[in-house]
C-alpha cells in the first residue's frame, strides 16, 4: 500500500526531485504586483495561479462572502486544466508568506474537490532558493493533463456567517480567528473596514504554526497545541476563519499535517461578518 502523501514538501525534497520527474509547480504569490514579481524571477518550471482572478470571484460588495468568496465549481475546473492538473497530478504549491497566503487556499481548494496528490512547500519561495532549486523568469507553458476535472464539488467542511452567528458563543463549538493578535483585539486594521473580532472567537494566530525560521512545526508539536486549543471538541464543532478565507487555510493545512481532522472554514471571515449588523467586539465598543 503506498504511503500516505504528507501535506507539507520540504525544500530538500523538491531540490532533489528537480534531477528526476519534477512535480508540477504553481507560485500562488498575491498581493500588488504579484504576476510581474513572478514573472522577473520564480522557481524553475512554475505556473503562476491568481488568487483574485482564478481562486475566488471577488464580489463587488464584500458584505456578501467576503473578499475572496469560492470560485463557481466549473470556473475552478477551467482553471485546473489550464494549469494542466488533472487528477493524477501532482502539485506541489508555494507562495512568499511561507504558505500562509494563497499556497494553502490553493492546497485546501484541491483536497476539497478530492485530490489528494498536493502538498505546500515548507518556508515558501525563500527556503527553496535558499537550498538551491533552479530558477527562472517570463512565463511558463502548462502541459495538457492526460485526465482533467470536469464535474466538482466541495467535499471539505464549509461553515457560513449564520452558523458562526449561532455557534460562536456555544461552549460546545470553537471558532478560531488566525489573524495577528493586534488585528483581532481591534488595535490595528490593515485591510477591512472595521477593527475588531467576532465575540466568542478564540485567537490562535496561523504564524503560531511556524517555527522561529519559519517552517511548520513537527506533527507532534502541531498536534500537541491543537489537541489542547480543542478540549476535546470534535472537528465538526470547530470553525476556522480569517480576515477572508485565505490565511485560514494555513491553520487548516497545520493541522492535516497533524495528522488531524480538518474542521470547517469560513470563507467570508471577518471581511464578512464586520460589513454586516452583527455583533462585533472593538475598542470603541467595549
Amino acid at each position: 500500500m503506498p504511503q500516505k502523501l504528507s501535506p507539507i514538501s520540504k525544500p530538500s525534497e523538491l531540490v532533489a526531485s528537480a534531477q528526476g520527474k519534477r512535480p508540477l509547480i504553481v507560485d500562488a504569490r498575491a498581493g500588488a504586483g504579484a504576476k510581474d514579481r513572478y514573472a522577473t524571477s520564480h522557481l524553475e518550471g512554475a505556473l503562476f495561479v491568481d488568487l483574485e482572478k482564478q481562486l475566488a470571484n471577488v464580489p463587488a460588495d464584500a458584505s456578501n462572502g467576503g473578499r475572496h468568496p469560492l470560485p463557481d465549481l466549473t470556473q475552478f475546473a477551467q482553471v485546473l486544466t489550464q494549469l494542466g492538473i488533472g487528477p493524477d497530478t501532482h502539485v506541489v504549491v508555494y507562495d512568499d508568506k511561507n504558505g500562509g497566503n494563497a499556497a494553502a487556499r490553493f492546497w485546501w481548494m484541491l483536497k476539497a474537490i478530492g485530490h489528494e496528490n498536493v502538498q505546500v512547500l515548507d518556508g515558501g519561495l525563500d527556503a527553496a532558493l535558499n537550498a538551491g532549486f533552479p530558477v527562472s523568469s517570463g512565463e511558463e507553458t502548462p502541459a495538457i493533463p492526460e485526465k482533467t476535472y470536469e464535474t466538482l464539488q466541495w467535499m471539505l467542511p464549509l461553515s457560513d456567517i449564520n452558523e458562526v452567528e449561532k455557534v460562536a458563543n456555544d461552549a460546545e463549538y470553537l471558532v478560531i480567528d488566525v489573524r495577528d493578535k493586534d488585528r483581532f483585539d481591534g488595535k490595528v486594521e490593515p485591510i477591512d473596514l472595521i477593527a475588531g473580532h467576532i465575540p466568542g472567537a478564540a485567537n490562535i494566530p496561523f504564524t503560531s504554526n511556524l517555527d522561529a525560521n519559519g517552517f511548520f512545526l513537527s506533527p507532534a508539536e502541531l498536534k500537541e497545541k491543537y489537541t489542547e486549543a480543542l478540549n476535546g471538541r470534535d472537528t465538526q464543532h470547530v470553525i476556522v476563519h480569517c480576515g477572508s478565507g485565505v490565511t485560514a487555510c494555513h491553520t487548516l493545512l497545520a493541522l492535516a499535517y497533524a495528522e488531524m481532522e480538518i474542521p470547517k472554514l469560513y470563507v467570508g471571515s471577518w471581511s464578512e461578518w464586520s460589513r454586516t449588523d452583527r455583533p462585533m467586539f472593538t475598542l470603541s465598543k467595549d
